[in-house]
């Protein structure tokens, strides 16, 4: 049986290259910050772009910046005057970051700003057709309510590390906050009927949420 190495070697033989300047911030993300692993990465980062390129957003809400990487990937698949704004809280991480996004072929469709999105996002007066959730999990259900308030109907909401290194269901995690803010955030989503929602066991947990206040489409029984 092939390992989980080999499966993801192939892969990502597979699919789109991230290009150059990408590989080079991922490499550099892994060697200069900790948790370098928390950027998008390759296959994670060619999702993020079909799926802005698939969606065709304007206005996309990124929650968590960190290194740029995704930003970076967002950005690459918007249409014609789009523009991602994307929020980092850590503002240590302003003089790595902010060069790499400023230097990238795609500057111009990103608005970078170091502060809480969850305060400052709807501060902006701008209502949005995709959000990004990747910031810190203890406040995810503060982060998805902000979201769903400054997106428009049929919006989607795309939460990363929705199942946090298998976290989710070991009870060894019970006490740990981070893990309790992602439980939280998947028990609260689970069962909030102004979306449909479906997680993608894509590396860490990927949840695709789409907004729909309230009116969900049902099947006709037969």
């Amino acid at each position: 049986m092939a390992s989980s190495t080999d499966i993801e070697e192939y892969i990502l033989s597979h699919i789109d290259p991230e290009g150059e300047y990408l590989h080079r911030l991922w490499r550099s993300t892994n060697i200069h910050l900790l948790a370098g692993r928390m950027a998008s990465g390759h296959l994670q980062g060619r999702l993020l772009r079909m799926f802005v390129e698939m969606i065709r957003p304007q206005r996309v809400l990124e929650v968590g910046t960190f290194s740029g990487y995704s930003a970076i990937c967002m950005a690459e698949g918007l249409p014609p005057g789009g523009m991602v704004y994307t929020f980092e809280i850590d503002d240590e991480l302003e003089d790595f970051t902010r060069p790499w996004i400023e230097h990238s072929p795609v500057a111009d469709r990103i608005d970078f700003r170091i502060g809480d999105a969850i305060t400052e996002a709807p501060l902006l007066g701008i209502t949005f057709d995709l959000v990004f959730l990747d910031g810190d999990k203890r406040t995810y259900l503060q982060a998805y309510e902000m979201a769903l308030q400054v997106t428009n109907p049929g919006a989607f909401i795309i939460a990363d590390n929705t199942l946090w290194d298998g976290h989710v269901t070991d009870s060894a995690y019970d006490h740990d906050a981070q893990t309790q803010g992602v439980r939280s955030f998947n028990d609260f989503v689970a069962c909030d009927p102004r979306v449909e929602k479906v997680i993608l066991p894509l590396r860490d947990g990927l949840t695709l949420i789409r907004k729909t206040d309230g009116e969900r489409k049902t099947v006709p029984s037969l």
